[in-house]
């Protein structure tokens, strides 16, 4: 293993370095090249399959880990050192990665210019509001897995150029001396490699396997139906306006997930993807959903509420989506989430508007309806302030939220762990975007699972939100069942 506490001669200024790399249409050619080190992560935009996704951040061996179990935080620093804290982790994360979000520097086009990635799951919620602890906690993963990366392979798949950027600065204020000589002797190996340019022949030299059984739910029929029925009662009762409600599908699986990874993200190109190697399993995201973007002063969020799956035929999948464009009960959702989210940002931002509103977006599974809301950040706020006070995404939760939260923990039998949670990067410079971790599975121990969900109001159809709760999943659990099923 590589010692990243190596001390590189030199003194660190506040503009990164960029070092151009060979741009590949794949970033999987990239991400081979470090996945090998502790804590390798790719943000994946779904490139090539996909059309609405630009960037890609891969990095790898993080200076410092924040990893988030109950009430307890651990840090662990890459020289061996280790700090526990009862502190509010986002606000940990403030004092580890003291952004500037008013630097400017030569590089500003890049999205990342080191910083945290990683992800924070659905039950970090509970530090931030009291819930009830009533549904099974059954997955090992930590509830918040968050790295401070001084370094990030970065791919613009719009210009179609690649950069090794290197945050001496940024490494320095961590603590502690960092070995960017070994990553960059790493990519430039990378560039050198004959396979490099030939993915297919360099799969084929993978000598790890996966396997997997059948996905079974962790609900059956009549118990999703008595859920729906309880939440319709809270609903008529005055109690909520809509819940969110999901089922979780697992299976035993053996093997490198990342192996999975690729497949899934060929089957479902997304543009908010994800693959993240953690020590005791592994996240594989393929959501569609923009948590919040920050970008300067402007600040983004675009909630899907509304769904629907593709037709067979060109003409069946047109009148898919027109049904979908034209229904009262789905645009209804997505205006209720919508009114939860400028509420959301409201705590950080003036001036939010809602640009677009049940605008129709199309994946290779579903039709979904989505809106966008925008404002503009405070001078005295911060993207992790906008983040922590908007969490989790209000479309994955319901309306009012806390009440909607509890609902969740009384029906829902299992934690929900990464899902309905954020993946996603705060760079240095104090851009940020995360995503809703939907259509998102985790390894843990021999397990995977992932959740189909959505949200349930007044004259929602229980036999219908069923179906839909299978569908948004379906491609996820077919995939892997026909290509990795164990004999």
């Amino acid at each position: 293993m590589p010692d990243f506490t190596a001390a590189i001669p030199g003194f660190a200024t506040e503009e990164p370095r960029i070092v151009p790399l060979v741009y590949q249409p794949d970033s999987a050619h990239w991400f081979a090249a470090v996945r090998h080190l502790p804590n390798a992560i790719w943000l994946d935009s779904g490139h090539p399959g996909s059309s609405y996704g630009r960037f890609d951040i891969i990095a790898a061996a993080p200076q410092c880990l924040l990893e988030t179990r109950e009430a307890n935080t651990s840090i662990h620093y890459c020289d061996g050192r280790t700090e526990e804290s009862a502190q509010d982790p986002f606000y940990l994360l403030k004092q580890l990665l003291p952004v500037n979000q008013l630097f400017e520097h030569a590089n500003c086009h890049l999205p990342f210019i080191g910083g945290a990635l990683g992800y924070f799951g659905y039950d970090l919620g509970r530090r931030l509001e009291a819930m009830p602890n009533l549904a099974l906690d059954d997955i090992a993963l930590p509830e918040m897995s968050v790295g401070i990366y001084p370094w990030a392979i970065v791919q613009d798949h719009s210009l179609q150029q690649s950069w090794l950027v290197i945050n001496e600065s940024l490494s320095q204020k961590i603590g502690g001396a960092y070995n960017f000589l070994e990553i960059e002797h790493l990519c430039a190996a990378q560039a050198k490699n004959p396979l490099f340019h030939d993915l297919k022949q360099a799969l084929k030299s993978d000598d790890k396997s996966f396997k997997i059984s059948d996905f079974k739910s962790n609900l059956n029929v009549s118990n999703y139906r008595s859920a729906l029925a309880k939440i319709q009662d809270y609903i008529r009762a005055g109690d909520c306006y809509q819940v969110n409600f999901a089922q979780r599908f697992s299976a035993e699986f053996s093997g490198d997930p990342l192996i999975a990874y690729r497949v899934l993200r060929d089957a479902l190109p997304s543009p908010f993807s994800g693959f993240m190697q953690l020590e005791t399993g592994a996240v594989l995201s393929l959501s569609p959903e923009r948590f919040i973007q920050v970008r300067g002063s402007e600040v983004e969020t675009k909630p899907i509420k509304g769904t629907i799956k593709r037709g067979i035929t060109p003409q069946e999948d047109a009148a898919n989506a027109e049904w979908l464009q034209n229904s009262l009960k789905n645009r209804a959702e997505n205006v209720m989430i919508v009114d939860l989210l400028r509420n959301d940002l409201s705590k950080h931002c003036a001036h939010v508007r809602v640009p677009k509103l049940c605008e129709l977006q199309t994946f290779a599974n579903v039709h979904h309806l989505v809106s966008t809301v925008t404002g503009e950040l405070n001078a005295n706020a911060s993207a992790i302030d906008v983040l922590r006070d908007a969490f989790p995404g209000g479309s994955i939760t319901g309306a009012p939220k806390i009440r909607a939260m509890e609902i969740i923990e009384e029906l829902e039998p299992t934690r929900r762990s990464l899902y309905c949670g954020s993946l996603g990067y705060i760079s240095a410079d104090g851009q940020m975007d995360t995503s809703i971790a939907i259509r998102t599975l985790v390894c843990d121990g021999d397990k995977i699972h992932c959740w189909g969900g959505g949200g349930i109001i007044a004259d929602s159809e229980t036999d219908q939100e069923y179906r839909e709760s299978i569908a948004k999943v379906k491609v996820l659990m077919d995939t892997l069942e026909r290509e990795f099923i164990a004999d």
